[in-house]
């Protein structure tokens, strides 16, 4: 049974303030905890070493924290870490520790499961149990940069919500979370180190740009044309190109920010010049550059990786054209940590026991 205390995370500090100023105690004793809580991730109570005992036992009293737990940890022959992260519900999401010569990319999951229903993504099979809260993906972060320390005495250099779920479905959270991220009380990462990426929700992106992020923005196209769309994402029925691009435009125009458009690109169905200049036209509504990635195989999937001629004509197409072109080569597959293979494989979500 689940502990009735309150996550002391879900506390901002005006928050804590009150409560220790309830308790007959000093306000700054606030910072000083929430800093522990924050920027030094504590776990324990007990590990606060500048808190009085006495204070520390009716914080445990009162409150938990239930940090996010690494329960698996797999290292791909190319040096990508997959880990399960367990939360404290007994429900599995996975991260991804990407290294590569310029930079070491934490992958980060949003929601366990997901809703979308995306062909070619393994996650788009599992049901979407629930959103992850912002502690919870902060979490995720803060265990992946250990792994950086320690499997490569590295730094992480960027941050991608491309993992488990739609981080547009889970807006407060996740906006709450790159706060958390970017603050000097947590990690104090810069936002354009940090990318959300959105299977393209057009009233969350209209959203974005009232709220004048400073993260980056990446749309999971894969398509620009509305037949092939609808029929690898679901999502695109309620929410087509041209209102995406009318949602972007508004986007570029509140905060400056370049989009990047992600394509995954299939063999006989995305990867001819006609796509390519479907594509290109697409383009022409802000500046953006393109991904074009490598498929990553699923159990079951109808689709099939491009062949290399065609996608080095497809990539050359557009940057005649002088778009901002780049090709991506699939990291962890030998693992499912790939792009679209993340589905707790072999363990089932919401379990207890999957080792």
């Amino acid at each position: 049974m689940l502990s009735e205390k309150t996550d002391i995370r879900q506390l901002d500090l005006e928050a804590l303030k009150v409560w220790f100023t309830k308790n007959d105690e000093k306000a700054f004793r606030a910072k000083q905890v929430y800093e522990w809580l924050w920027k030094k991730n504590a776990r324990n109570f007990d590990d606060m070493t500048n808190i009085s005992k006495p204070l520390r036992d009716r914080l445990m009293q009162e409150f938990v924290i239930r940090g996010v737990e690494v329960d698996d940890e797999q290292k791909s022959r190319d040096g990508t870490i997959k880990s399960a992260f367990r939360l404290h519900d007994a429900h599995v999401v996975e991260g991804v520790l990407i290294p590569s010569s310029s930079r070491m990319t934490a992958c980060i999951s949003s929601q366990v499961g997901c809703s979308l229903s995306c062909k070619f993504c393994a996650t788009g099979r599992l049901k979407r149990l629930r959103n992850l809260n912002a502690d919870e993906i902060y979490d995720q972060v803060v265990n992946l940069r250990d792994q950086a320390h320690k499997h490569y005495d590295q730094n992480l250099t960027n941050i991608v919500y491309m993992g488990m779920g739609e981080p547009l479905l889970n807006y407060r959270n996740v906006l709450r979370s790159v706060e958390k991220i970017t603050s000097g009380d947590g990690l104090g990462m810069a936002p354009k180190r940090i990318t959300v990426s959105t299977a393209g929700i057009a009233r969350l992106i209209y959203k974005l740009g009232d709220d004048e992020v400073r993260f980056n923005l990446a749309l999971s196209l894969h398509a620009a044309n509305d037949t092939k769309r609808n029929h690898i994402m679901p999502i695109n029925q309620q929410n087509t190109l041209d209102a995406l691009a009318d949602a972007l435009k508004y986007f570029y125009a509140k905060t400056g920010t370049r989009v990047t458009y992600e394509y995954i690109i299939f063999k006989d169905f995305n990867d001819t010049l006609q796509d390519a200049r479907e594509l290109a036209e697409f383009c022409r509504h802000i500046p953006c550059k393109i991904n074009i990635i490598e498929y990553n195989p699923i159990d079951d999937g109808e689709f099939q990786q491009a062949d290399p001629d065609k996608v080095e004509a497809f990539a050359a197409f557009l940057e005649n054209l002088n778009l901002i072109v780049n090709v991506r080569r699939s990291r962890g597959k030998d693992i499912d940590a790939a792009c679209g293979q993340l589905a707790n494989k072999n363990k089932a979500v919401g379990s207890p026991h999957f080792k």
